[in-house]
């Protein structure tokens, strides 16, 4: 299966190897938890998905190569000790905590997560004194005398031997206690992967043409050869700065990456032409709405992968709107839940309460009635509530030290996912950014010494706003610059392949989608329904055996 599905059956499996019966015991005894196996080429993304599935699923993570330990680390350092035996005292020799489960017990009193993932990678690969402690740690979850605490679940990944000569195999007895998942590299679904981590675009337009370079993994005589997803990845990342820094990642640059010298070589010619066609045909001008007679005719000759590239480069611009655009979406909605927290006062007990409380009464409510009705009306119509509701009693002296409060509960909130490994960077990012707005909103109370419930939500509801507003006229320039798209590519190419393939990448784009469930795109929908229906029509009557006339 691919790394798409078998990330899907290994959430599943932590689904149902954490679920309770109603006496609050695992419904699956832990000795009938089989620990998954993950088999594939490496690079693939093994060890990755086991980062995403504890931050999605909320447990915690301790990862291990095993190759990188030795007998002892595993199991633990002997020591002697006396016990007493029948009434006889003798000397006894014990083991000290095996590291990586004194890890798990560190995670957990880091964090708190009592339930969560052990990942052992290159599980496969152990050196002969290991390979007896790994076969016991496979059948009986444990290393040594120490077990594996309950609640952790065992995920274990290895190479198949063609790609290690140091595999080992593992006996039918071992494996008829794991679950084995057996993991290939597919392209399709590593380039939803791609969009969503923000792959370089000139590696998926590359790779869009030549997708058997994606993973490549080669013996010759000079040696092992090899591209792979983890390779590109790597590289994207790498090219990235460099164009932040003006410098240009050559041939001898990616090599150190795709240690395939034929690959590396046919991609660092791509990269300076995808550079070329970026300059060539004005891209920045075509999405601004800027379309040359000329550059239309240019492209309707170019080949057809050059044709293709600049379709790329085009969804590249789009796909960098629409990712902003659903991360501000994504800081509005934090913000929103934040600032519906504040509450009223509760009076302090200074024998004016009953004053007081009035005064909190008319103000929550006046305030209430105001921010409700700051709701916008172009967010109302996609169907986004920007509202911030009025709620029950605090207990706080001021609003402002109730604000300050929040804020800081959201910064402690941020540090303990990132110390967890509970956070992705895009979401650190996020919290980040709601974290500044906080602050911004605080300093500027502080600054016109504001600390009443009016003056104080007056203040909230106009930085709300500003955000909202900066929002919409992100979401209106993301809108034009589509619209702009398209009518270049009429232009260039009517209703051809390009445009087929065009509205294809926005079908299967995260950020694409996500953008037109909100904005209705007429001829996005139109073409959406003529041209890829003709497209399949034609596939369909082209595997159709024709009679004999």
């Amino acid at each position: 299966m691919n790394i798409k599905r078998a990330k899907e059956e290994i959430r599943n499996t932590i689904a149902a190897y954490l679920a309770r019966d109603e006496y609050g015991a695992y419904a699956i005894p832990a000795i009938r938890q089989r620990p998954v196996l993950l088999i594939g080429p490496p690079g693939i993304g093994k060890t990755q998905i086991m980062e995403q599935i504890s931050q999605e699923c909320r447990i915690g993570l301790v990862a291990y190569t095993i190759t990188h330990h030795t007998r002892q680390s595993a199991i633990g350092l002997p020591y002697i000790t006396e016990k007493v035996y029948d009434g006889v005292r003798m000397s006894v020799t014990e083991y000290t905590m095996s590291e990586i489960v004194a890890s798990i017990y560190d995670k957990i009193e880091a964090t708190g997560l009592r339930e969560g993932i052990l990942f052992i990678d290159e599980i496969n690969c152990v050196s002969e004194t290991l390979a007896p402690t790994m076969l016991q740690f496979l059948q009986a979850k444990t290393f040594g005398s120490h077990k594996i605490p309950e609640g952790w679940i065992i995920v274990a990944a290895g190479n198949p031997p063609e790609y290690n000569k140091s595999v080992r195999d593992f006996d039918v007895v071992t494996l008829d206690r794991i679950k084995m998942i057996e993991v290939e590299a597919d392209y399709s679904v590593w380039k939803e992967y791609a969009e969503s981590v923000n792959i370089h675009p000139a590696i998926t337009a590359y790779l869009n043409v030549k997708q058997e370079n994606f993973c490549r993994i080669e013996t010759t005589v000079d040696g092992k050869r090899f591209a792979t997803p983890r390779g590109w990845e790597d590289l994207s990342r790498l090219i990235e700065v460099y164009e932040r820094l003006n410098m240009k990642a050559d041939r001898d640059v990616v090599v150190q990456y795709i240690q395939h010298p034929a690959i590396a070589k046919d991609f660092a010619n791509y990269l300076e032409l995808y550079y070329k066609y970026e300059n060539d045909y004005r891209v920045d001008e075509i999405v601004s709405g800027v379309i040359r007679e000329g550059v239309c005719d240019k492209l309707a000759k170019a080949p057809f992968d050059e044709r293709l590239s600049v379709v790329s480069l085009l969804l590249v611009r789009l796909n960098g709107g629409f990712r902003a655009a659903v991360d501000m979406e994504d800081r509005l909605e934090r913000l929103q839940a934040i600032f519906a927290e504040m509450k009223p006062l509760v009076p302090a007990a200074d024998g004016k309460t009953a004053e007081a409380a009035s005064c909190v009464a008319a103000g929550g409510a006046e305030m209430e009635e105001m921010l409700v009705n700051a709701k916008p009306a172009a967010g109302a119509g996609r169907g986004i509530d920007r509202s911030i509701s009025w709620r029950g009693t605090g207990i706080y002296t001021s609003a402002l030290e109730h604000l300050e409060s929040l804020a800081a509960g959201a910064a402690a909130e941020r540090k303990y996912k990132q110390e967890a490994g509970l956070l992705s960077r895009g979401e650190d990012h996020i919290s980040r950014d709601v974290e500044k707005v906080l602050e911004e909103t605080v300093q500027s109370l502080k600054a016109d010494h504001l600390q009443e419930e009016g003056p104080v939500w007056q203040r909230i509801q106009e930085i709300f706003e500003r955000e909202n507003v900066a929002y919409e006229a992100h979401f209106e320039n993301c809108a034009r610059m589509l619209e702009h798209v398209f009518d270049f590519l009429e232009a260039a190419f009517g209703t051809g392949q390009e445009l087929v393939i065009f509205v294809t990448s926005l079908n299967t784009g995260f950020y694409s989608v996500h953008f037109l469930q909100q904005y209705e795109c007429e001829r996005y929908f139109r073409y959406n329904k003529t041209l890829l229906f003709d497209a399949e029509e034609r596939d369909i009557l082209s595997r159709i055996p024709k009679r004999n006339a």
